[in-house]
């Protein structure tokens, strides 16, 4: 079952199949994660909110449906992402601040091997601090574009929005964020 796509495996999990449902988790569950803790900042909420999400599926394998959803990997990341803000929505979410003493797994979560090639500590940290103040919107789109390396058709596509509009929130988070870093600091 290793080699089978994500479609054959949710159709084996409609029937039931534990070894398709664990396959998925295997194969998805940490990207999955990755996202929810940039917004999340906390690797117990973070696990949480993919678990839940995944005992959803189990529980509920039937509202996949391949003829209305593109990608299974689309339809999980705009779950992930709507239960990250949910939950930020009902709790005083921790600030990049209070999470300091985090700041490996900021690292290890939030950035590239390129990006931590380009940035120090202090930029990291300045930037995260800046990606975490943008309107929830632009906060998405620049995780999903520049952290989840995607492609913007397939984040405009998990956001539900053109790819005019996913493009029109980038270039505002970036102009955003600039205004939040030092001059110097600017990359």
């Amino acid at each position: 079952m290793q080699g089978f796509s994500d479609n054959e495996l949710l159709a084996y999990l409609q029937q039931g199949d534990h070894q398709a449902f664990s396959i998925l988790v295997d194969r998805h569950a940490e990207k999955f994660y990755r996202l929810a803790f940039r917004f999340l900042h906390s690797q117990d909420l973070s696990q949480d909110v993919v678990q839940d999400a995944f005992l959803s599926l189990w529980e509920h394998p039937e509202r996949w449906r391949p003829e209305r959803n593109a990608q299974f990997t689309t339809w999980f990341y705009r779950i992930i992402v709507n239960r990250s803000l949910d939950f930020l929505k009902k709790k005083k979410r921790p600030t990049l601040d209070e999470t300091t003493h985090r700041d490996s797994e900021l690292t290890r979560y939030d950035s590239s091997p390129q990006e931590s090639q380009l940035l120090d500590g202090e930029q990291h940290h300045q930037l995260m601090t800046a990606i975490a103040l943008l309107p929830k919107n632009q906060q998405i789109a620049i995780n999903l574009c520049f952290f989840e390396d995607m492609s913007n058709k397939k984040a405009a596509e998990i956001m539900d929005i053109s790819l005019k509009a996913l493009q029109s929130l980038i270039m505002r988070a970036k102009s955003n964020i600039r205004k939040q870093l030092p001059k110097e600091k600017v990359i």
